[in-house]
Parts: C-alpha cells; structure tokens; sequence
C-alpha cells in the first residue's frame, strides 16, 4: 500500500469513523454556520447547537432497541 493511500485511509478512518452521518452532520453545520456569519449573524453559535443535535441523535440510535 502506498504512503498516499495510506494517508488517505487514515483521514477517512478518522474523520468519517463509525458514523457518516455525524460528519456529515459536522460539515453542514459549518457550512451553515459560515452562511449564518456573512448575512452578519452570530456564526458560532450554530456549531454547539449542531454538536448537541449530532451527539442526542448518535447516542439515540446507538442504544436502540435492545
């Protein structure tokens, strides 16, 4: 396996990990978090907002039923 792809497998190991929906929930809330800040909104605030969102939603579909 080649050094690059090597780096790549880990990056998307790491950033997409277990759940693609997390990072893909992650990149949303900067994006609209970026969309938020240049109509002279507070930005910030969207990602903790999101982080919250993200973690209730994993944790709920993590403990399912059992």
């Amino acid at each position: 396996m080649t050094a690059l792809r090597r780096f790549g497998a880990f990056w998307y190991d790491f950033i997409i990990g277990d759940d693609w929906r997390v990072a893909a929930g992650v990149v949303i809330a900067f994006g609209l978090a970026a969309m938020v800040a240049a109509v002279g909104g507070p930005g910030w605030v969207v990602v903790p907002l999101a982080v919250a969102v993200l973690l209730t939603a994993s944790v709920w579909r993590a403990s399912g039923p059992s």
